[in-house]
């Protein structure tokens, strides 16, 4: 599968699609702290930087858009709406699978909804991943664990890549877009500790990081051979 990772999303050129997953907007109003983190410019500064570089014909939001699983947050609709806006305005079409967090979803987003989505003329489904999928596919893009790699005592968020990890198929597992979420350390994670029932096997899944300073992608060996040096 050809992708290009950047800033915690993923580009998909043989669909022109944008992935992102986890942005749990609303997690810095339910945060309990006095100064807030910047959640709204974060978020979609980021996000219009991404569709102004790729020019995706569509992006998707991989579950988990929203953070409270009982209310609509103070400035979620907000950040929601500016999102949208961003697309529109690139002419590129936003949908959104639901992911476990996602109960409020129909409250603020009136646009486009699957449990997954796959893009025409693909064999890559792209769906939050807390659940099996419905749909066969050749590769499943997903999120939900936030995955991170602790590397010489620095923990970056990572992509986990998979050729055969779901009943033949690979798997695409994308970091939180979100910055919020401390994520998971996966250095020595087992199968049966990610959510993702898609995740079966750790071994073969390689890491990839995106360096933000250089704008560097680095693949690592699989996490079998991996381990031995982090």
């Amino acid at each position: 599968m050809e992708l290009q990772p950047r800033d915690r999303a993923v580009y998909l050129p043989g669909s022109g699609t944008l992935v992102c997953a986890d942005l749990h907007v609303g997690r810095d109003a339910a945060s309990d702290v006095e100064l807030r983190l910047g959640e709204h410019e974060d978020l979609t500064t980021r996000f219009e930087s991404l569709v102004e570089r790729f020019g995706p014909s569509t992006a998707v939001i991989a579950g988990d858009l929203l953070h409270s699983f009982d209310r609509v947050p103070t400035g979620a609709v907000d950040t929601v709406r500016t999102l949208e806006g961003i697309a529109d305005d690139a002419d590129c079409r936003l949908v959104v699978t639901p992911g476990n967090h996602d109960t409020m979803l129909e409250e603020l987003w009136d646009g486009p909804i699957t449990p997954e989505y796959r893009p025409e003329g693909s064999s890559i489904v792209v769906a939050h991943g807390h659940v099996s999928p419905a749909t066969d596919a050749e590769w499943y893009v997903i999120g939900h664990d936030h995955p991170t790699i602790e590397i010489e005592g620095v923990r970056r968020p990572c992509y986990l890549y998979g050729a055969d990890q779901y009943e033949g198929s690979g798997v695409l597992m994308l970091p939180s877009f979100s910055r919020l979420p401390a994520g998971v350390r996966i250095n020595r994670m087992t199968a049966a500790s990610f959510r993702s029932p898609l995740i079966t096997e750790t071994g073969s899944l390689r890491p990839i990081v995106y360096d933000d300073d250089s704008g560097e992608t680095h693949t690592f060996p699989p996490l079998s051979e991996l381990r031995q040096y982090i």
